[in-house]
């Protein structure tokens, strides 16, 4: 199992986010128009050939074709089940692969859209939300402590009405402070930047954690008052809701509005306890407010030790960083000498007698002088000037390893000679230090490639035309007198002998003979 198998196991549904794809390849343009054509249609049933003539540029339609197969592969669209019905080939042709808008592909279009249309802004938080859940929370908790308890559809709306408040309320906070971080903790802020983000923190954000601190405590109180009656609550509400208990004898998996589960709840009543002792979003709204007023602090600090000559550079090399960005390499490289007044880097390197190193530890100011070449130092160039040389011959140098590798090969095949000759009587024979070292490695290969518990090995060496064959033999030992020494093969047979091409061709050169 590979790496992206066990991520699939343990994440299952990580493999949706491949429906990102079309997002992030380089003609996501062309894809996203794609994907608008069916999103402004509800219940959209396309052909490549509609697609390409809603389409603004109006591609071919092979290419659309293409892109739709992609976007199915990714999960965005889903093969279309109505059947086809043309009234010539041609016409069937044309419409015959016609796709539908995946849940999944729609949401994350729109999700897309909405981050393209939203602005780079502070965005407006919506504090008049907060009073109206508050008012709403106290309301369905008066409700539903009354006698009968409170009415399923009047508690639906109530709970969905709510959650929609509370959602756009947390939403529009956390896009706040998000804008709030990007520039308050910036160091380049001018007198007018700074005024403006000034009046932004101690009045808006200051309003805004005042509303909080306001509604908190009731919102508590009526969360602590309805927690024991939810389970009740939504109970009754999905034994209501007829439509629901149909989908659910149909076993069809269903995504429940904001407020219909339990889950819900819990989030919503992390917002304002800290159950998990992590801090609540409200005290996480004050420590962020209070970060934010000390980066102002710091900022009105940095600004008054402005006059001494400690600004930031940020904007101007922000600006210079538009310049390289715009120009070419050449341009680019003047820039970089004219902004730091740092030339590029001149490596030079001579080579050193070897009989000359000097350690590393020498001086360069007590170190021996580097011989440079008059081209190199006068003209800064290392290209050979005047004729060029002729080519070095190596035909000597040739024919001596050409001889030295002959030497070897006849002393090699002089050994392996001997070592045929003196199969019959190894014992009565003092090899050669050649003959040892051949017998040795021919042992050596025998026993490396033999099996444990082996009963007959074989070594053999095509080249030179000998082969040794080792056999068990309990209680016998084999003697071998060497060059440097004898050695023994303890409960082993030892047999020499020449391959099957060299006894070919020692009985072809009798026959000859005779």
């Amino acid at each position: 199992m590979d790496e992206d198998d066990v991520g699939r196991t343990a994440a299952p549904g990580l493999d949706r986010l491949v429906a990102y794809t079309y997002l992030t390849v380089p003609d996501r343009a062309t894809y996203l128009a794609i994907m608008r054509v069916f999103t402004s249609t509800l219940l959209a049933d396309l052909s490549a050939h509609d697609v390409a003539e809603r389409l603004p540029d109006s591609p071919h339609a092979d290419t659309v074709a293409a892109k739709l197969e992609s976007l199915k592969t990714w999960g965005n669209l889903l093969p279309s089940s109505r059947p086809v019905r043309a009234s010539s080939i041609r016409e069937y042709h044309r419409v015959r692969s016609r796709y539908q808008l995946s849940p999944l592909g729609e949401r994350i279009q729109r999700q897309a859209d909405e981050v393209l249309a939203a602005a780079d802004a502070a965005r407006e938080v919506s504090r008049e939300m907060l009073g109206l859940v508050a008012r709403g929370l106290q309301e369905l908790h008066d409700v539903a402590r009354m006698p009968g308890g409170a009415n399923p559809g009047e508690s639906l709306d109530r709970i969905s009405t709510l959650f929609a408040q509370f959602g756009q309320f947390a939403d529009s906070v956390r896009d706040f402070y998000a804008f709030l971080g990007q520039v308050i903790f910036r160091y380049d802020l001018d007198s007018d930047e700074f005024s403006g983000f000034k009046e932004l923190l101690l009045d808006y954000a200051e309003t805004i954690t005042d509303d909080v601190a306001f509604f908190a405590p009731q919102i508590e109180q009526s969360l602590l008052g309805l927690w024991p009656l939810l389970p009740e609550i939504l109970r009754r509400i999905d034994e209501n809701d007829k439509g629901l208990q149909a989908l659910r004898r149909a076993e069809i998996e269903i995504q429940r509005s904001r407020g219909r589960d339990l889950d819900d709840w819990v989030s919503l009543r992390a917002w304002f306890f800290d159950d998990s002792g992590e801090g609540s979003q409200v005290s996480q709204l004050r420590d962020a407010t209070l970060r934010a007023l000390q980066a102002l602090l710091a900022n009105a600090k940095r600004m008054i030790r402005s006059s001494t000559g400690e600004l930031s550079r940020r904007k101007d090399l922000l600006k210079l960083a538009r310049w390289f960005g715009g120009c070419d390499d050449a341009t680019a490289h003047d820039m970089f000498v004219a902004a730091f007044g740092v030339y590029g880097a001149r490596h030079l390197g001579v080579i050193s007698d070897a009989a000359e190193e000097v350690p590393a530890t020498t001086s360069w100011w007590d170190g021996p002088a580097a011989p440079v070449p008059v081209a190199l130092r006068e003209r800064g160039s290392r290209a050979p000037r005047g004729r060029a040389a002729s080519a070095e011959d190596y035909a000597a140098q040739r024919d001596k390893l050409r001889a030295e590798a002959a030497e070897v090969a006849s002393r090699q095949h002089a050994a392996a000679a001997e070592l045929r000759a003196a199969s019959s009587h190894l014992a009565d024979v003092r090899l050669s230090p050649a003959a040892t070292s051949l017998l040795l490695d021919l042992v050596a290969r025998c026993l490396a490639a033999a099996a444990p518990g082996f009963t007959t090995a074989h070594g053999i060496d095509e080249d030179l035309g000998v082969r040794i064959s080792l056999s068990r033999s309990p209680g016998g030992r084999t003697l071998v007198r060497g060059a440097d020494g004898d050695f023994v093969l303890d409960e082993l047979a030892l047999a020499i002998g020449a391959t099957q091409t060299d006894s070919t061709t020692v009985t072809n050169l009798r026959q000859e003979a005779g």
